[in-house]
């Protein structure tokens, strides 16, 4: 491959001891023009990247709002994107989970709307749009920028698949100034009229490699067309596969690449312990069981790789006394939603969940993940671990391989350098269970009596009525009640009587003669009528009473 000259390609902005990746966008496929590179500015050499934010020149109301919420100074990847976000340029983040990628973008989206675009702010038409893969990232987000854009009074709106359409396009009727929703739901509402985009000056894709695996990329695609050409794009990925890197050179205007640190996605977050242990699956449950009643446990999730095995350890949790609640794809939104404000609120302390629920979940409270089963790969790995270990916080990462998946974890284990290629083999009883993850020594599979009833449990969460769409979950049993004529048992017609076919159908069975079937009786070949018949009735009916006796 040839290599374009320096000063063709975008400039790339790291932080300091940051090194260039395995795969950096900056030398494969965008390439602008030579002698058109992208400014940058980043901070001055040897200065704090944990700075306040009213150095980075961000609008004192959302300073306010987030020392309020008790954010003061920023992470190295806000640090870096701010300048160049506030001042409209092109943007493409990478940086690890939870460092802050949702305030590099949200931030810039909010002071924009305060002063570049309140001149000629529509009144209802939104002004920035942040497209997410995930429901649950989607909410996380909104709650996000809603809570920096406080004081701002700044209209933040959610739309995802899933809810009813009514309070949606409700919303989009009523006004509002950033739209945060996943591409299905956005480009079904925009195919219907009821979403403008053609006065979007600002538009975010987050988590763009997620979008990729779930085959969003070409409803992203759709998106982006209705927007103007002339606004600010700024996309944000884990990993930069060659479909994102096409979708940046495609969409973007000279975009800015910031790494904000050495370990990328693809790498541990540096403050989690991680624990890796050869179970056998019938033994696993006795193991998590153990495991969650480490000493200083907070919140705690375990991933499963199926429905079903989802289901299946969060009743056995129940049943051994744990405060537990389950999110998985065939629950509905309303029951995922109840779920996930259980966990966050504390009601619940352990949350199963498949890996739908690995990107979408920013809770900094998480202090224990468990891979009850083993991952796919390395990056469902790093996703999953990445839940604990946020915002500069420590956490503990527990993995159990079975036999069968030993093969599998080699090449987690070689892709990542973790120095495990074969797990301790590891039994509920096992010493050093105990003694590396601080559980108690008398600890069993049953959560002790004195230690129930702490949480509130996921009973006490009341929930929602979202007026959700799509499949019915469940089917209620059919019995069949339709009688001859094509009425039911009670006499009623079969169809409702507001059917103008149905109401014709009855008053034809009406007039119609009775052509029901009738028993013939005979005697000696001959048809009986009347009270011959019911002689007959009464001899056959003597007759078996005396072959009975």
């Amino acid at each position: 491959m040839t290599l374009l000259p320096e000063a063709a390609y975008p400039k790339e902005v790291r932080a300091p001891g940051a090194q260039r990746t395995e795969e950096p966008l900056t030398t494969q496929l965008i390439q602008p023009e030579a002698g058109d590179e992208a400014p940058a500015n980043p901070p001055a050499p040897g200065r704090s990247y944990a700075v306040p934010f009213r150095d980075l020149g961000v609008d004192e109301l959302i300073c306010t709002a987030l020392e309020a919420a008790g954010i003061e100074a920023s992470f190295p990847i806000q640090a870096l994107t701010l300048p160049l976000a506030i001042d409209g340029q092109d943007i493409i983040g990478q940086a690890r989970t939870g460092t802050g990628k949702t305030l590099a973008f949200g931030i810039p989206l909010l002071h924009r709307l305060a002063t570049t675009f309140a001149a000629d702010r529509p009144a209802k038409a939104p002004s920035a749009l942040v497209v997410v893969p995930t429901r649950e990232l989607a909410t996380q987000v909104a709650e996000d920028i809603s809570q920096a854009g406080l004081h701002l009074g700044a209209r933040v709106l959610t739309v995802y698949g899933g809810r009813a359409y009514e309070p949606q396009i409700d919303g989009l009727k009523a006004g509002t100034d950033v739209i945060v929703g996943t591409p299905g739901r956005l480009l079904d509402l925009a195919n219907r009229k009821n979403l403008d985009l053609s006065r979007i000056r600002a538009l975010v894709l987050d988590e763009a490699d997620k979008m990729l695996d779930l085959g969003f990329l070409p409803d992203v695609e759709r998106l982006l067309g209705l927007t103007p050409d002339d606004r600010q794009t700024m996309l944000f990925s884990a990993t930069m596969p060659g479909e994102v890197v096409t979708l940046a050179r495609r969409h973007m205007r000279r975009p800015t690449n910031i790494r904000a640190e050495e370990p990328e996605e693809s790498a541990p977050p540096p403050l989690t312990r991680q624990h890796v242990y050869r179970t056998h699956h019938l033994d696993k449950i006795e193991v998590l069981a153990r495991v969650l009643q480490a000493k200083d446990r907070g919140l705690s999730m375990v991933f499963c790789q199926t429905k079903r095995a989802a289901d299946q350890v969060a009743t056995a949790l129940d049943d051994r006394g744990f405060a537990v609640a389950t999110v998985h794809g065939d629950l509905g939104q309303a029951q995922r939603e109840r779920a996930l404000r259980a966990f966050r609120s504390g009601k619940v302390d352990v949350l199963v969940a498949t890996d739908v629920a690995a990107r979408g979940i920013d809770i900094d409270d998480v202090t224990h993940v468990v891979n009850y089963e083993c991952p796919d790969d390395e990056k469902a790995y790093v996703h999953r671990i990445g839940r604990t270990g946020r915002a500069g916080r420590a956490g503990v990462a527990v993995t159990f391989v079975d036999w069968r998946d030993m093969q599998r974890w080699k090449l987690i284990n070689d892709a990542l350098g973790l120095g495990q290629p074969e797990p301790a083999e590891t039994y509920s009883t096992s010493e050093h269970l105990f003694t590396e993850l601080s559980i108690p020594p008398g600890a069993t599979g049953t959560l002790p009596r004195a230690m129930r009833g702490v949480r509130a449990g996921l009973s006490a969460e009341a929930e929602e009525d979202l007026g959700e769409t799509g499949r019915t979950r469940s089917r209620p049993s059919r019995t069949r009640s339709r009688g001859r004529g094509g009425r039911s048992r009670d006499g009623a017609p079969a169809r409702e009587a507001g059917d103008p076919q149905a109401r014709g159908k009855a008053a034809a069975d009406e007039a119609a003669p009775d052509r029901s079937r009738r028993r013939r009786r005979t005697r000696g070949g001959k048809e009986v009528t009347g009270g011959a018949a019911s002689e007959v009735s009464r001899e056959a009916t003597a007759e078996s009473s005396r072959q009975a006796s």
